[in-house]
């Protein structure tokens, strides 16, 4: 595949990058010679290596630096993230007319993990933007495409994903935004949980009623920020994921054109399950980034911390434990590219492989570095120490983007009613 857009800027730019600046994870594993079982850029072409590497560099140079201060000060890195725009990271899978990049499902995991091994809760938060100008992407008309998707691109504004509510989260359908219809605007009346950027993002992909109790009562409407009858609630304080606001979004008689209706009446709940399919992957992939980046950080650990006498490598139980963990790390992977490349080709099992994907690699994920955490001992409890926030951060993806338990059913009722 052709790599387009900002993105056919990689061969220029990531020669540069990664002459001059490898990422300290990968440099000191190729050194030793211990991960290569583990090397993320097996069996990707070399098109596919290139953008990986320059996204693994990106991670090293522009985000790794910072990533405990985003974390301790809570600060939302705008122009960092705009930096990763101008790689074409702003709307990876977009199509490449109003400024995306046009790449496919398995080339944005590999760059959602490679970035997150610099700090997974912004790469997360590029991940929910990139999904909500995939949706107004494929679901927009053109004037809506044209109008919204090249900003968003280049992330001149960011977007918010607006569908769980204080009283919906799991239960998605049974959710109560209306929006009614009065002439050429729809008013909407309601609230929004738990959203990603909320309050200091531009654009929000709401999803709301304007129909009858159920899905089908579901439309999609993009809310500019500034809009009469748009407001925030706090700014929540959180285990992790701290260098993204979180916030409610209110709306009170909030009066949108009906020009910013995505799709027809009714196609809401398809538009938001079609966006989480994708949401899925991209956020298991993200795990994929911090347990890569916490078994190497485990791995250095051992390699000099001495107990009893001599190093920890040498303990036969921890050297096991390690293995346990570059296993599970590797068959997550395998999952998540085989589920990124069933969604691209539209296979009839996409859905229940992006289930599987989010289950099992979101869990095993946040076991790896857990282990990790373990294995450094007190240390790994200091914020001076990575491999906490790593533990901290991803623990919230085994709950956002469908919950597991929600996973599972999605996964059983597959098998249940297959004949």
């Amino acid at each position: 595949m052709a790599v387009l857009g900002p993105l056919s800027r990689i061969s220029r730019l990531g020669c540069n990058l990664c002459r001059n600046h490898r990422l300290v994870f990968y440099r000191n594993s190729q050194k030793r010679g211990i991960s290569s079982c583990i090397d993320p850029s097996y069996g990707l072409t070399d098109e596919q290596k290139e953008f990986q590497k320059v996204a693994f560099d990106f991670a090293a140079n522009e985000m790794t630096p910072h990533m405990a201060e985003w974390d301790q000060k809570e600060i939302f890195p705008v122009e960092t993230m705009r930096k990763a725009a101008q790689l074409g990271f702003g709307g990876i899978y977009v199509r490449p007319e109003v400024g995306g990049s046009g790449l496919s499902r398995l080339d944005t995991s590999i760059i959602f993990e490679a970035l997150s091994t610099g700090c997974v809760s912004t790469t997360a938060y590029i991940s929910i933007h990139n999904m909500c100008a995939w949706m107004i992407d494929t679901f927009g008309n053109d004037e809506q495409r044209k109008r919204f998707c090249p900003d968003l691109c280049s992330m001149e504004k960011f977007a918010s994903y607006c569908l769980t509510e204080p009283g919906s989260g799991s239960d998605a359908a049974s959710l109560l935004t209306s929006a009614q219809r009065k002439g050429d605007h729809y008013i909407l009346n309601g609230s929004k949980a738990f959203i990603s950027g909320g309050g200091d993002t531009h654009v929000y992909v709401v999803m709301c009623r304007t129909g009858s109790k159920g899905p089908k009562g579901i439309s999609c409407l993009v809310v500019e920020k500034g809009t009469p009858g748009l407001s925030f609630g706090k700014k929540e304080k959180k285990v992790g994921w701290n260098s993204q606001p979180t916030r409610a979004v209110i709306f009170e008689d909030c009066a949108v054109p009906v020009t910013c209706r995505l799709g027809n009446e009714g196609q809401g709940f398809n538009i938001a399950m079609k966006g989480l399919n994708g949401g899925r992957i991209n956020i298991a992939s993200c795990s994929l980034g911090a347990a890569h980046a916490s078994v190497l950080l485990a791995r250095d650990h051992l390699l000099v911390r001495k107990q009893f006498g001599e190093t920890l490598a040498n303990n036969q139980f921890l050297q096991f434990k390690l293995a346990e963990m570059a296993t599970k790390l590797v068959a997550s992977r395998l999952l998540v590219r085989e589920a990124a490349t069933a969604l691209q080709e539209n296979r009839a099992d996409a859905v229940s492989l992006c289930s599987m994907a989010k289950l099992f690699v979101t869990d095993e994920c946040f076991n790896i570095c857990n282990q990790a955490l373990q294995m450094h001992g007190g240390y790994g409890y200091l914020k001076d120490y990575a491999v906490q926030q790593f533990v901290r951060d991803i623990r919230v993806h085994q709950i956002l983007e469908g919950t597991n338990e929600v996973m599972r059913m999605i996964i059983s009722r597959n098998l249940l009613t297959e004949s």
